[in-house]
């Protein structure tokens, strides 16, 4: 059997911690921040982790992760 194909686009935007879990960067934060609060441009600095809902897709978009 073939080796599984990495989706580079997710590859650049999910980290996988030590733990095992996908760690994001969060959205809202390129454009129009004019109109953002300091306090909510400073919360989107700060990455996520990804939701429940999503690892399974994920994982199988990132079979080396």
């Amino acid at each position: 059997m073939p080796k599984m194909k990495t989706s580079r686009a997710a590859a650049k935007r999910f980290k996988v911690t030590g733990t095992g879990k996908l760690k994001r960067a969060k959205a809202y934060k390129s454009h129009i921040l004019t109109k953002k609060t300091a306090k909510r441009k400073r919360n989107l600095r700060k990455a996520a982790i990804t939701d429940a809902t999503n690892v399974k897709n994920m994982k199988k978009i990132l079979p080396y992760a």
